[in-house]
């Protein structure tokens, strides 16, 4: 790795633990097996989350969902379940969890800093028993990520009061922004891409594909 010293690379937890210490007994007794009415209530507020997934090899990947709050379902003490909304059709979260049904959620409610980590295994359904309550404008997903959870906690919210995330004083004006398009355009490289044909197909998308 150019420029990285290994010797100060950390290789152990031992080595982790000196440097970082050990978690409160709080932080070790708040984690529970199972969806409380205290997660519920996060959930049913909650427009936003990001699923963490990995393949059979360990390489990993982190996709949003997101919709009106309370999109998420939870099914009983145990499962909920995750529309699976209109994408690009690459389906990485999905493919992940068909190789390594271990998954990682993190819910999220704008302006508050404090977010719900749910981690446990996922399947993939059809059922439209299941699937058609999840309908938005008649229209009820395909398939659907159903997560049995194993862990549950809250996750304090340092991270959002050191990025300032939910004060929009401190977000970018429109025009500093970087241009998605643009980005695409030239990740892409493919004739007739341009940043203004890509600007139109993403905006026809949103207009027009979000269900």
């Amino acid at each position: 790795m150019t420029g990285i010293d290994q010797s100060q690379l950390i290789t152990s937890e031992a080595e982790l633990r000196s440097l970082i210490g050990y978690p409160s007994e709080l932080v070790e007794h708040k984690v529970i097996s199972v969806i409380d009415s205290n997660c519920r209530n996060y959930i049913s507020k909650s427009p936003f989350l990001v699923v963490s997934t990995a393949d059979s090899h360990g390489n990993c990947d982190v996709s949003p969902r997101g919709d009106a709050p309370g999109f998420v379902q939870v099914m009983d003490d145990k499962h909920l379940i995750i529309p699976e909304r209109p994408g690009n059709k690459r389906i990485d979260t999905l493919r992940n969890i068909l190789s390594n049904p271990h998954v990682g959620l993190q819910f999220f409610i704008p302006g508050l800093g404090e977010t719900l980590r749910i981690n446990g295994r996922a399947y993939i359904t059809k059922e439209e028993n299941l699937l058609k309550p999840l309908a938005v404008k008649d229209r009820a997903p395909q398939i659907g990520i159903v997560v049995e959870a194993e862990e549950c906690y809250m996750h304090c919210a340092k991270a959002f009061l050191r990025s300032q995330l939910w004060k929009p004083e401190t977000w970018l004006d429109k025009e500093r922004l970087p241009s998605p398009a643009k980005i695409i355009s030239e990740h892409a490289n493919l004739d007739g891409s341009t940043p203004e044909v890509i600007a139109a197909r993403l905006e026809d998308g949103y207009k027009n594909r979000l269900y």
